[in-house]
């Protein structure tokens, strides 16, 4: 058993992004029962005020880290992290509920990125390409990669489905 959570700095506003990435969330938490994953949750914390972009880090990681599950494993999005492919990471999350992780924890941080607690805390720095994309974009891939990590797992048609129309359109 474990649980998926989404750990955002900031609140998306009402809206298509919105729809679209509670639709992937919904999609992930009623797949992911089947593999014994209980829940995949979303927890928005408040930016912080702090003048400098410093210390706006080093509050918003230490928000992260004081709600951050004991036993859990950490992944931040951040622009140096690892790029990916889709079964690599699924065969990273698999692996960690294989070894009994109870949580895995994906946290995609403010406007001026993850304080340095964060990312020395972290088990795996995750990019999502090369190129930088806004806070709600990024949680509506994060979203869609957890589902679809999910139904890799369940061996769902789902991800070849998806590569295959994306190789007919290039």
């Amino acid at each position: 058993m474990m649980r998926f959570s989404l750990i955002c700095i900031g609140r998306m506003k009402a809206g298509a992004d919105k729809e679209l990435f509670d639709r992937y969330m919904d999609r992930a938490r009623k797949s992911g029962r089947a593999l014994g994953i209980t829940d995949v949750g979303l927890s928005e914390m408040q930016e912080s005020r702090a003048q400098r972009a410093e210390d706006r880090k080093a509050d918003e990681a230490r928000a992260i880290l004081a709600s951050f599950p004991a036993g859990g494993k950490l992944v931040v999005l951040d622009e140096n992290g690892k790029n990916l492919t889709s079964p690599a990471f699924s065969g990273r999350l698999e692996k960690w509920k294989d070894d009994g992780a109870p949580d895995i924890v994906f946290a995609i941080g403010g406007a001026d990125g993850h304080g340095q607690e964060v990312l020395a805390r972290a088990d795996l720095k995750l990019a999502l390409g090369a190129m930088t994309w806004p806070h709600q974009i990024a949680r509506i891939l994060l979203a869609e990669q957890i589902y679809r990590a999910i139904t890799i797992q369940s061996g769902h048609p789902y991800h070849q489905i998806g590569r295959a129309s994306c190789r007919e359109r290039v």
